[in-house]
């Protein structure tokens, strides 16, 4: 018996860099080797009549999308950090729409999750987003279940971004396929293994750090888990089962660095990131990164990074509109 040949489609938002689909067609072209047979058709589209055109000048093969095009079974939406989509068209909404009522799989890779957000068609449903885009993604869409898993496929919608792209389409061709021929592709490929979309993104914490020194792990890990009201650094101490001075050694070794200030750098690297993704005013902010009051957070802001936070998310903002990621 002959297998389907599935028609898979991505649709590239304008200033998206064309490697972000090249993992995605990797695979899909392995499989069609692998299996001597045409299992996946792939084409891109652009929604305007601009080349696919990376910075370093290699172009990818593309058309202008006006259609959904016949006997279509997966779509792709992609975009880039460099140019976040911050609005969609109505009739391609209407498109994807019809696409969904007609058990077209839809897909998201890298800040193609904004777009197909903007849909409704990931309302209730769950969605792996980049970890650097949560915050700013969980407070535009909050009725979607946002997770920083590698990926997710969830009644027809998936999603995916870096290198877990591979990972994900691997996933797909041992699922429509079966588990030999996903193997055969993740060997024509060089992949170690196929890992599962449960797994999450952030690199471990060991690889992070450049030290396998378990007490200053589970010292991190503590901090990190504890943002909004800080222990102090007898209390990781206690934690960890080491002397405070101890535990000031090993931070000293590893990271040049005293469990106080380092345990402050990444509140205040968090308080940063919440400004800039995220409406949530400034005293909200300080508060839910364990500064006790407005001044407080404001000096040890303006100490670590030169500006107020006001004056940072005022240059943020600012430069989004340079950019034409947000409109004035």
């Amino acid at each position: 018996m002959t297998a389907e040949t599935r028609h898979t489609a991505f649709l590239l938002w304008p200033g998206c860099h064309p490697a972000i689909v090249m993992p995605a067609l990797a695979v899909l072209r392995s499989a069609n080797r692998m299996a001597e047979a045409l299992l996946y058709q792939t084409e891109c589209f652009t929604l305007d009549d601009q080349p696919i055109l990376s910075p370093e000048g290699w172009q990818l093969p593309g058309r202008r999308w006006q259609a959904p095009p016949p006997g279509l079974s997966q779509l792709w939406l992609v975009a880039d950090v460099a140019q976040l989509p911050n609005s969609i068209s109505p009739s391609l909404t209407l498109q994807l729409r019809s696409l969904a009522r007609e058990n077209v799989t839809l897909g998201g890779l890298e800040e193609g999750v904004f777009p197909l957000a903007m849909t409704g068609l990931l309302d209730g449903r769950r969605c792996a987003v980049h970890w650097r885009m949560l915050e700013e993604f969980r407070e535009r869409f909050p009725a979607v279940l946002a997770s920083t898993r590698l990926f997710e496929q969830d009644e027809g919608r998936l999603s995916g971004s870096g290198c877990a792209i591979t990972d994900l389409f691997l996933s797909l061709v041992a699922e429509q396929h079966g588990p030999d021929l996903a193997a055969l592709v993740a060997e024509d490929l060089n992949v170690e293994r196929i890992r599962a979309g449960s797994e999450q993104q952030r690199v471990p914490l060991r690889n992070r750090l450049g030290s396998t020194h378990p007490k200053l792990t589970q010292a991190v890990i503590l901090m990190e888990s504890n943002i909004e009201e800080p222990l102090t650094t007898d209390e990781i101490a206690r934690h960890v089962c080491v002397s405070r001075r101890q535990l000031e050694r090993i931070f000293k070794q590893y990271l040049n660095s005293v469990p106080s200030q380092y345990y402050l750098e990444l509140r205040l690297n968090r308080a940063r990131q919440l400004l800039q993704q995220t409406s949530k005013s400034i005293i909200q902010i300080g508060l839910s990164c364990g500064f006790s009051s407005g001044p407080h957070f404001s000096s040890a802001y303006r100490n670590c990074f030169g500006v107020t936070p006001r004056e940072d998310r005022n240059q943020y903002r600012a430069q989004q509109v340079q950019d034409g990621r947000v409109s004035i």
